[in-house]
């Protein structure tokens, strides 16, 4: 592997720990306020939102930029998001912008590898680059968790700047001015990223003129009937699996009682099941045997109902 690829690696790792931490800040923000709990619901949608709105327009602006400057700038969004949810903007509000910033990240971080690497070496990096993602949600929620927690927030909070006042007052507060500098270290691995000297491709001064080909790609795999497999499953399991995030937490806080920290050890625990089920299909599974995996699909449904009836452990 080239040496630029270890750089990728890393930044991709620190801006997605970051990611995950402060989706736990940002619930605990919003349990500080005693906001509704539909809203702590809503960070997952409000996420994933600019995914979809920008869908057809982030692909062509990584390719009409070095990728490692894209990634720069997706980070440096990110951390406006944590300044609005740190200095007074609504959590939902703030961490949609961290959403954009991920948005945009996503493209130009799997498409510099066709860039860098040999087409013999891009399915061991895409593995590394999958396995280094769980690792950094498996520890970044666990991270969030910690940040939260009484034992290293009244640490952080004590730390005191002469002179100025940072309105810090807050566990949650406390944790996102951490998560800030996360992204900070993202970032500057991401100017470390070498240009790849492949010739960019401006984007059209029509943005509208992008959608007939996006949706064509689309029609052209759902036509597709392992494309709509892959397509459709992936799309439930992945949309499941983000929303089992913020499930897990309100679970754990409601049938037992947890703490966020408490709870967020749990969703570190379905990370690690995750990580488990990804390595083992890795090994085992082929690709025309991929539609022998969904009634573990509905197995999975049917463990989650399962969770109603546990209120003890």
């Amino acid at each position: 592997m080239k040496r630029g690829f270890y750089t990728i690696m890393s930044a991709q790792f620190f801006s997605s720990l970051a990611d995950n931490a402060l989706f736990v800040c940002a619930v605990k923000l919003l349990q500080t306020g005693a906001a509704p709990k539909w809203q702590e619901a809503a960070l997952v949608p409000m996420f994933a939102l600019f995914y979809v709105i920008l869908a057809p327009f982030v692909g062509a602006f990584a390719d009409a930029r070095p990728k490692g400057r894209v990634m720069f700038y997706s980070n440096t969004i990110k951390v406006v998001g944590c300044l609005l949810m740190l200095f007074g903007s609504h959590p939902i509000m703030a961490y949609a912008i961290v959403g954009l910033g991920a948005a945009a990240y996503s493209p130009a971080k799997y498409g510099i590898l066709t860039e860098l690497l040999p087409a013999s070496q891009l399915v061991k990096a895409n593995g590394w680059i999958e396995g280094l993602t769980i690792a950094s949600i498996i520890l970044g929620v666990l991270l969030g968790g910690q940040l939260v927690g009484a034992a290293i927030s009244s640490q952080l909070l004590a730390i005191d700047i002469p002179w100025i006042d940072t309105g810090i007052d807050t566990a949650p507060e406390a944790a996102i001015s951490v998560l800030i500098f996360v992204y900070l270290i993202a970032a500057w691995f991401n100017t470390r990223i070498p240009l790849t000297g492949v010739l960019m491709r401006p984007i059209p001064k029509n943005l509208v003129s992008l959608l007939p080909d996006f949706w064509t790609c689309n029609i052209r795999l759902w036509r597709d009937r392992l494309g709509q497999i892959s397509l459709s499953t992936t799309t439930l399991f992945w949309g499941v699996s983000g929303n089992l995030r913020y499930i897990v937490l309100a679970w754990a806080s409601a049938a037992l009682g947890y703490s966020v920290t408490q709870a967020s050890a749990l969703v570190g625990v379905v990370a690690v099941g995750t990580a488990v089920g990804a390595v083992a299909a890795s090994l085992r599974m082929r690709l025309d045997q991929a539609t022998t995996l969904m009634p573990l699909g509905f197995g999975l449904g049917l463990l989650m109902l399962l969770l109603s009836f546990i209120d003890n452990v």
